[in-house]
């Protein structure tokens, strides 16, 4: 087993084990921590958060990167990005459009990806080395090349105040694609583009532990990734396609 396997493993348990806690407490009445303009943060995020970050650091000395908690050590060389609950609004307004998250980044770059939709039970994962996967079954991208016939994913990032402009230029886009999809989940838009439900998934000043799982998993399910922009704080611009697509 290659140390890529091997974290791997990590990953997959620990989103498992956070997935399941996660189903288990859906229902329940759910504490509301924050809920300002367009952020919202739940207490389950951060005791989800928890829960990987302990199962984790029991198995790999490697420095994290949560969501809610920052950064635990020098992000320097390999370390994970954790995303606990990805769709926290979909989650609360019991939505099934959620999911974990979970990356091995070495440096700027993902290397693996793991991503848990708990409310189908499908957990996708993938590394450098290996191809992509859902249940242990092989995905790949679709082969369509042409927007016209394409479906693309997208979101409006949770900042207060927005352009004519930024929307002007959005709408432009919007005319080239024939269905235009927003889900509520960057991680679960990434994993639809690997397993070829859609043809891509972009947005811009999405944060890294968003789509760095998702990154990793469509570029080995045979697809084209594009994380540019970096923030200081971890707001990136992401594009992912099936590779096939016409520029």
């Amino acid at each position: 087993m290659s140390d890529l396997d091997s974290f791997l493993e990590i990953a997959k348990s620990a989103a498992l084990l956070a997935g399941d806690y996660l189903k288990q407490h859906q229902t329940k009445n759910l504490k509301i921590l924050s809920n300002k303009a367009r952020d919202l943060k739940l207490q389950i995020d951060i005791d989800t958060e928890e829960i990987i970050k302990e199962h984790i650091t029991q198995k790999s000395p490697l420095p994290i990167l949560g969501e809610e908690s920052g950064m635990s050590g020098e992000l320097d060389g390999f370390f994970w990005v954790v995303d606990p609950l990805d769709g926290t609004s979909n989650f609360l307004r019991n939505i099934p459009i959620s999911c974990v998250s979970i990356s091995l980044m070495q440096d700027l770059t993902p290397v693996l990806g793991v991503i848990f939709d708990f409310n189908n039970s499908d957990l996708y994962c993938a590394h450098k080395e290996s191809k992509a996967y859902v249940n242990d079954i092989e995905i790949s991208v679709s082969s369509t090349k042409l927007k016209k016939e394409s479906t693309l994913v997208t979101g409006i990032p949770a900042k207060d105040n927005y352009s004519d402009n930024e929307f002007k230029n959005m709408i432009s886009d919007f005319q080239s694609w024939k269905k235009i999809r927003m889900i509520g989940s960057a991680a679960m838009a990434s994993v639809y583009v690997a397993s070829g439900k859609v043809e891509a998934y972009k947005e811009n000043g999405i944060f890294l532990w968003d789509i760095a799982a998702g990154a990793a998993i469509v570029e080995a399910a045979g697809g084209y990734i594009s994380i540019s922009n970096y923030q200081s704080d971890f707001r990136v611009d992401a594009n992912f396609t099936n590779k096939n697509l016409e520029k």
